[in-house]
């Protein structure tokens, strides 16, 4: 997915869960940790992290969460990160979670 993204718009700063130091942190350690760095967070934890992303919103920012479904093709994923990436800004998804597909 990543690397999809990345060769699609090479301008994109984008990390994986390694890259970021996330694997085997706790939700909220995650989204505490993608607040301070002001990054985005894609994942794919559609169990947990909504709510866990409803109670760190009540003290705290968040530059925003997508929920990615593994049930779509990987293609469908990139063009969503991709169109997503175009067509809002940073400012939009403060607090804010969604789903793709949109």
């Amino acid at each position: 997915m990543v690397t999809g993204v990345i060769r699609r718009q090479p301008n994109i700063n984008f990390q994986t869960a390694t890259e970021a130091d996330l694997e085997g942190l706790q939700d909220s350690e995650v989204l505490a940790l993608s607040a301070k760095q002001q990054r985005f967070l894609v994942t794919h934890d559609r169990r947990t992290m909504p709510t866990e992303f409803a109670e760190f919103i009540v003290d705290n920012k968040s530059s925003g969460v997508l929920i990615i479904s593994r049930k779509i093709a990987l293609e469908t994923v990139i063009e969503e990160l991709t169109l997503i990436w175009s067509v809002s800004t940073a400012e939009e998804w403060i607090d804010r979670i969604a789903k793709v597909p949109l």
